[in-house]
């Protein structure tokens, strides 16, 4: 079922509602993305638990005229979407830049019981400034927005075994959106230092990360209370897109421990 939600600055927030039973859980994509790439974990898990998939402002079917794209307004989009659920246990479920606005999210949002992470949050100590990002990001983008998505962002964003029909698939998608569109979307997640939010975290976080690149658990657990993780093998930036068979088991996994 298709709907919509206010948030706080009255962008219309596009979500879909499917299957029933507790706790809901509620799937928020990365960078550029949309609610449908969670359609695999939609068809598997729906018949256990009430599933939420939801497009941020500025990404899908939501509205994309905010004014000022911040980390506030993202974790306000989801709370946006939660406050119209009628559930009394939330698990947030955030990939790539979603992941830390999950973890701003779950301190406005009383339902939330747990936060899953999806190849994200992987050091909380990994911080860039406003130059560096401005330098290893937005240039490349701003340049030539069509060779950084098909020549510089593969070698961060994909790993060997990334099936060519998603690698295709996501390109396509991120070359629907002008540089200057991408990066007024982005630009948040470089511009907030999200261990202040972190530390105030009273719920279990785990994460579900590629072995692309490495974790550091030590690191993250100076600021999250409850926090562990666990790998998928052989898979780029996008799991559940790419071995959704194997995400899902790891997924299925992790919220039965969580529950």
């Amino acid at each position: 079922m298709e709907k919509y939600a206010q948030s706080s600055d009255g962008q219309n927030i596009h979500y879909k509602e499917s299957g029933e039973g507790n706790p809901s859980i509620l799937f928020v994509h990365g960078w550029l993305g949309n609610a449908e790439w969670w359609n695999s974990q939609q068809e598997y898990f729906k018949d256990q638990y009430h599933i939420v998939q939801m497009s941020l402002a500025g990404h899908g079917k939501s509205d994309s005229s905010r004014k000022e794209w911040s980390s506030e307004s993202y974790s306000d989009d989801i709370k946006a979407v939660a406050d119209q659920l009628d559930s009394k246990e939330i698990i947030l479920v955030g990939h790539s830049m979603s992941g830390a606005y999950v973890l701003e999210a779950s301190l406005k949002i009383p339902q939330v019981k747990a936060l899953i992470l999806i190849d994200t949050v992987k050091d909380l100590d990994e911080t860039f400034t406003d130059e560096q990002a401005e330098e290893y990001l937005f240039v490349h983008y701003r340049n030539d927005f069509k060779n950084a998505v098909e020549n510089i962002l593969p070698q961060y964003l994909f790993a060997e075994k990334t099936p060519p029909e998603v690698r295709e698939k996501l390109q396509n998608e991120f070359l629907h959106n002008t540089s200057e569109t991408a990066i007024e979307l982005l630009r948040p997640l470089y511009k907030t230092d999200f261990r202040e939010a972190a530390s105030n975290v009273q719920v279990p976080v785990r994460a579900i990360n590629s072995d692309n690149s490495p974790t550091n658990a030590d690191n993250n657990r100076k600021y999250l209370k409850d926090y562990d993780f666990v790998e998928i093998a052989g898979t780029g930036h996008y799991p559940m897109l790419e071995n959704p068979e194997k995400f899902n088991q790891l997924l299925e996994q992790t919220i039965k421990e969580l529950v």
